[in-house]
């Protein structure tokens, strides 16, 4: 194989979603020479903005923007009895490739965290008897405060132009928003988006309950917004596209509508696609990155040297780089040494369909992020869980996210397919509305990823292999919310309802999406015992790599994670350039 050098940058970074985009603008503000190398191809927006059409079939079920399972599949098995089998369709999660990352076919629902989540250990070892929660379970603290974190993500909200109701303004609850949510420095950027029928009877039915509700966080914009950058955002008209989709509209912030067109004009960046990392390159010392190499369209070996690496691709591409590249020590569930590979956490979910013969929906006129949620029943804002022995909690919301046919909740016994469907469509399209859970997931002792010993990728390395079953504790937190669920759905009235919650059995199923919220394996932490990256998403052992993204969580809140992927990137990104930069070395000690 031919083998080529590029010339000197001082940062490389690998992936251009979410994470590499804010690294990439703010490092090159900073005046440094930035190259990303994307594994996928180019996504210019006017490659699907309008007059290209919004095609379910292309999108939504054959996956167009996402990755192949060839080029990023791994292995599964529920324990470490078990041999491992790869994953050769995606299922559970699909996680996105190409410029923009899964940041472009997101559903938009930007929601941040609470301060107990990001202080969860702290809430569990206070709140809960000892012995009460499983001794497998491994959750942590994230290493930041609220109030340290909490500016990153108030610029995070202003760049993506988030549409919401506030709820606490500098400690002060504000009516319409959520009562639960950490203090904000400011008000939501834009107001939210206009609830659609469904999310209002569903707000109107929770309230009357004694819940909070409020409108879905969203980043497909409800008015005009320029963001700190100088990107614009067009109003989202409700085409009903968003999730698996990119945007036609510019509406919904994406690293392409937010980001990547200010940055691209920019001398010191540039990017390759299809440029695939197979390693982080180290000196003989181990301690320090010289750069990375990647395979390039035409199949040659490159070698980009750099003073400082940035891995910012989905989270199980980190993992498994940090794994290839002999950064940080294995995690073995054995002796709990070692610290990449642990903290592995994924989430459940569960909805109830309900079905009306007198009322529709509009479900075709919609946007990503349109819905109401609340967030009563959250780690500390509710007592069941001590009671019962579980922690953690979900968001309980009504979102109507999409009208498109394929896919449409038909009662049950209806046909999937044939005449019979056809009939299901005419009788109850548009007549049904959900009401569902985004759960909590805790890491656990036995839930990690490493290398599978005997499968490989098209360049010969070993696939990422993830070790992974439900457990008790988010199973009985499954029953509980059903019947929340179940009390809600009842008071509206429904001429019948289907529902699909896990039952105290269940195992997790790869083949049934779920979510691709995917978190853990190369987390951030107090020390390097037992986390890979400290608090600034800085290698504990190879001080010149940073390691950004969904990763980094030591366990799964019930929050989409995208809100905080942003702002611990912009926290790190801050800490490169103030402090990094003029003394290149560990930023924590150890």
């Amino acid at each position: 194989m031919q083998k080529i050098t590029n010339d000197d940058v001082d940062v490389v970074i690998v992936g251009l979603g979410w994470a590499g985009s804010i690294m990439a603008i703010e490092l090159a503000q900073a005046g440094l020479k930035v190259r990303a190398l994307e594994r996928g191809p180019d996504r210019p927006p006017e490659d699907f903005a309008y007059p290209k059409p919004a095609d379910q079939y292309a999108y939504a079920i054959r996956n167009k923007v996402f990755a192949t399972p060839r080029d990023a599949a791994l292995t599964v098995r529920y324990n470490t009895g078990e041999t491992a089998l790869p994953t050769r369709k995606w299922g559970a999660f699909a996680p996105g490739t190409g410029v923009g990352g899964s940041g472009l076919h997101w559903t938009g629902v930007l929601i941040r965290p609470t301060p107990t989540d990001l202080k969860l250990k702290t809430y569990a070892d206070q709140a809960y008897p000892r012995g009460t929660l499983d001794p497998d379970m491994r959750v942590k603290d994230f290493p930041f405060t609220w109030d340290e974190i909490e500016p990153h993500f108030d610029k995070f909200d202003k760049i993506c132009g988030l549409s919401g109701n506030t709820g606490n303004l500098k400690g002060q609850i504000q009516p319409g928003g959520d009562p639960f949510e950490g203090p904000r420095s400011s008000p939501y950027p834009l107001p939210a988006l206009h609830d659609t029928y469904n999310s209002s009877l569903f707000a109107a039915t929770a309230k009357n309950m004694g819940y909070h509700p409020f409108p879905n966080p969203s980043a497909n914009v409800s008015s005009a917004w320029t963001n700190p950058y100088g990107s614009q955002l067009a109003p989202c008209n409700y085409c009903g596209y968003c999730s698996k989709y990119p945007c036609l509209n510019y509406s919904k912030a994406s690293p392409q509508t937010t980001i990547l067109d200010v940055v691209k004009r920019m001398p010191n960046f540039d990017y390759k696609a299809n440029a695939m990392v197979i390693r982080v390159d180290l000196h003989a010392d181990k301690k320090t990155a010289k750069g990375v190499t990647y395979i390039d369209e035409q199949q040659r070996e490159v070698f980009q040297p750099a003073k400082i690496v940035i891995l910012s691709s989905f989270q199980f591409a980190n993992v498994r780089l940090m794994l290839l590249s002999g950064i940080g020590k294995p995690y073995d569930p054995i002796t709990e040494t070692g610290t990449i590979g642990r903290n592995y956490a994924f989430l459940s979910n569960g909805a109830a369909t309900l079905f009306f013969k007198d009322k529709h929906f509009n479900s075709f006129a919609t946007a990503g992020a349109t819905g109401e949620m609340f967030n009563d029943i959250s780690p500390g804002n509710y007592d069941d869980g001590i009671k019962l022995g579980f922690l953690g909690g979900a968001k309980i919301h009504s979102s109507q996210s999409s009208g498109a046919p394929i896919g449409t909740a038909l009662p049950p016994g209806t046909p999937s397919w044939g005449q019979g469907w056809k009939e299901g469509m005419v009788d109850w399209y548009d007549r049904s509305m959900k009401i569902g859970i985004t759960t909590t997931c805790m890491s656990y002792r036995g839930h990690f990823l490493d290398l599978d010993p005997t499968y490989k990728d098209p360049w010969g390395q070993p696939l990422l292999r993830m070790t992974f079953d439900w457990r008790q504790n988010e199973l009985k937190l499954q029953r509980y919310l059903r019947e929340i669920v179940g009390k809600i759905a009842r008071e509206m009235k429904p001429d019948f309802m289907s529902e699909s919650f896990l039952g105290l059995d269940s195992h997790w199923d790869i083949t049934k999406y779920v979510s691709t919220h995917n978190v853990g394996g190369a987390i951030m932490g107090d020390s390097p015992r037992d986390s890979a990256l400290n608090r600034y998403l800085q290698s504990w052992d190879v001080h010149n790599v940073f390691v950004p993204g969904g990763n980094a969580f030591p366990q799964n809140f019930q929050a989409n994670p995208t809100a905080t992927i942003g702002a611990i990137t912009l926290f790190a990104a801050e800490a490169i350039k103030n402090h990094y930069l003029k003394n290149p070395g560990p930023l924590v000690q150890a």
